[in-house]
């Protein structure tokens, strides 16, 4: 065949493949063109019809009601409905602050019709000329109000970036007054097919927007100031890690970031280098390391945020069950990114006794005209060895060292949430946790804790209230911590704490001669206390909201509290033999129990010390044996020079033995 003839026929046999092929793909597919805006936004039709054999639960939670496979096919934790409770009173006290300043008032259903004023610290004068002006409204002008479940034109642009189910987002649509959209993300099709289903469930598809998209590129997309979001909520399975980047770019100018990390074996120092890998910062095994995995995932978010001229500045830290979750406002200043530096720390702690130390690695400082100068700090704040034990320091961080809680913006969070606790069915552990944080001293990071204290120089423990007064009788402030229950937060030197549990050690003695000179309680007891401590209960030593007994520190409730397993492709549920095996894996490092009968036959098998020497006054129930051994035994126990061998024969007379002797 010649080559003019052989092309227009291999260009005839091409066109007919892929027009046979088109037309077998689009057997399956639904007719139409797919709307550009949907495809460039990453959203995905909804309303598709589900196999009839897959089985749903329903869950009704706060105001919500949704549908997930009884399978693991899409991720739904009924353990965290506290940190969705919770998400939910921050941001509607948010979305009061932003609305307030627009002359708008929310409604929130059961609070009482009572105007509270707001004031936003960051903007006083502002907030003050707009009051005057709505003083000076006509009779017959009425303010302006954006209640639940209706759309605000000015209202909060809303992203959760990993909605799963889309309980959350249906929740801030359902719950939460002055939005104008929420959109709710999630990478799985089969997520936001269930996403779709539930919005139309809840009767909010006016608010809610379903969008199936990876979360980074989505928040990319929208880095422009006018395309930005109010407020982001990210809370994925696992690490934050891979979002951080994208979300202080995609959230607006004094916008709310809400972030929920899991992975607390990393961030409590169980494997250091992996959170340097994620968050930038070395975690140490610390009785602090709740509060010191919430420093460093700050430290992580003002980190990334530095590299854009923009700086986190947190409202409130909470560490809770299995996770840590942080709310913070991100703004724009190249000025105020030059103070980073000097919010950062280095942690230097003691190996032995545990007393940490804290580096600034900047240093700020006034110069003259009212301007502020940065340098480098001056370090270390220790010598190679620790001063009270002599033993060597661990280096950990850099981790965020200022406040992390704004006091003012929980103390509105508390205030809506103790006037109207109907709202919510975790109201009263939001109450106690509150509580305990508006207690903390603000500017003391990181604390020591009851049973670290006594267990260094092995004395008795003292009771809370005793420490706690012998602290304050001495001078200095001391809190309670809410994430840990027997946790010290002290504004004293560490000298000074050593010297309180000298004292206390002279009323509760130890036995000196079983400590090692090198150990650290050899060392700590063997200097004289400079301070004479009081013991004597103090009234102010009690803490508020341990004498209101309110819900401080949650027992777990159930049988497996704690994260659940990953979504997995096609949703296999958990059989019964993973949940024994889960059941077996529990406390597999310790040994386990010895059966009383096992145990008692073994004992058995050992001879009685007492008995021999004829002191034994036990008789038959003593737990050893009382049987001398016999001429076999004696000699199955005496060890032989070595293995004979068939061939090998005794050595005959003036033949000489011995070690060294072939």
């Amino acid at each position: 065949m010649s080559r003019a003839r052989i092309l227009p026929w291999l260009n005839l046999t091409l066109r007919s493949a892929c027009s046979l092929c088109r037309a077998g793909f689009m057997e399956g597919q639904p007719q139409g063109l797919p709307n550009p805006a949907e495809m460039e936004n990453g959203t995905e039709p909804c309303g598709e019809e589900r196999p009839s054999e897959i089985q749903e639960t329903t869950v009704t939670e706060g105001a919500a009601k949704i549908a997930f496979p009884s399978a693991n096919e899409v991720f739904y934790n009924p353990v965290q409905e506290f940190n969705r409770d919770l998400t939910c009173a921050v941001i509607t006290e948010f979305a009061r602050i932003q609305l307030a300043a627009k002359g708008i008032q929310i409604k929130v259903p059961g609070e009482k019709d009572v105007q509270k004023v707001v004031v936003d610290l960051s903007e006083q004068e502002e907030e003050k000329a707009e009051m005057k002006e709505g003083a000076n409204l006509a009779p017959g002008d009425q303010p302006r109000t954006a209640a639940v479940g209706e759309i605000c034109e000015e209202g909060l642009r809303v992203l959760e970036g990993l909605a799963a189910s889309g309980l959350r987002s249906i929740r801030f649509a359902r719950e939460v007054p002055g939005l104008q959209s929420v959109v709710a993300n999630d990478a799985s099709a089969r997520a936001v097919d269930l996403i779709c289903r539930n919005v139309q469930l809840n009767s909010v598809a006016h608010l809610v927007h379903p969008r199936q998209a990876d979360a980074r590129m989505l928040m990319y997309q929208h880095q422009k100031v006018s395309e930005r979001f109010d407020v982001i909520d990210l809370d994925p399975y696992g690490s934050p890690a891979p979002f951080l980047d994208a979300a202080v770019q995609a959230v607006s100018e004094g916008g709310l970031l809400c972030v929920t990390c899991t992975d607390m074996a990393v961030l409590a120092g169980n494997s250091g280098e992996t959170c340097y890998s994620k968050y930038g910062a070395m975690a140490l095994k610390s009785r602090a390391c709740h509060e010191m995995a919430l420093r460093i995932v700050l430290h992580s978010l003002d980190l990334r945020a530095n590299c854009y001229q923009r700086f986190v500045v947190p409202l409130l830290s909470i560490s809770a069950d299995f996770y840590v979750r942080v709310f913070v406002r991100v703004f724009t200043g190249q000025a105020k990114v030059k103070a980073s530096a000097s919010k950062q720390a280095l942690v230097f702690q003691c190996v032995g006794c545990g007393t940490f130390h804290l580096q600034r690695l900047g240093k700020a400082s006034g110069a003259a005209g009212g301007r502020v100068k940065f340098s480098a700090a001056c370090g270390p704040p220790v010598a190679p060895e620790c001063e009270h034990c002599g033993q060597r320091h661990q280096l950990g961080g850099p981790l965020w060292a200022e406040p992390i809680h704004d006091l003012d913006f929980v103390g509105r969070v508390l205030e809506a949430v103790s006037t109207n606790p109907g709202r919510f069915h975790t109201s009263e552990r939001i109450r106690g946790v509150l509580s305990v944080i508006t207690e903390e001293l603000p500017d003391v990071p990181l604390y020591y804790t009851l049973d670290q204290l006594s267990s260094t120089i092995h004395c008795s423990t003292p009771s809370l209230l005793q420490l706690r007064s012998a602290l304050l009788h001495a001078g200095f402030q001391v809190s309670l911590s809410h994430a840990c229950k027997n946790a010290v937060k002290t504004d004293a030197p560490s000298s000074a704490l050593w010297d309180i549990m000298r004292c206390w050690e002279k009323e509760c003695p130890v036995k000196r001669e079983r400590l090692s000179e090198t150990s650290p309680a050899f060392r700590i007891l063997s200097v004289e206390p400079r301070l004479q401590a009081n013991f004597t209960i103090r009234d102010d030593a009690n803490p508020s909201s341990r004498q209101r007994g309110l819900k401080r520190f949650q027992a777990n409730p159930e049988a497996n509290w704690g994260p659940r397993p990953r979504a997995r492709p096609g949703g296999k549920a958990a059989s019964k033999a993973m949940e024994e095996r889960r059941r077996l894996h529990q406390n597999k490092r310790k040994e386990p129990a010895e059966d009383p009968v096992q145990r008692a036959a073994r004992l058995k098998t050992f001879p009685c010390k007492r008995f021999k020497e004829g002191t034994c006054q036990r008789g038959d129930e003593c737990c050893y044996s009382h049987s001398s051994p016999t001429p076999e035994d004696a000699a199955e126990a005496t060890p032989s020079d070595g293995p004979k061998t068939p061939y090998q024969n005794p050595p005959g007379p003036g033949v000489a033995t011995g070690p060294g002797v072939d």
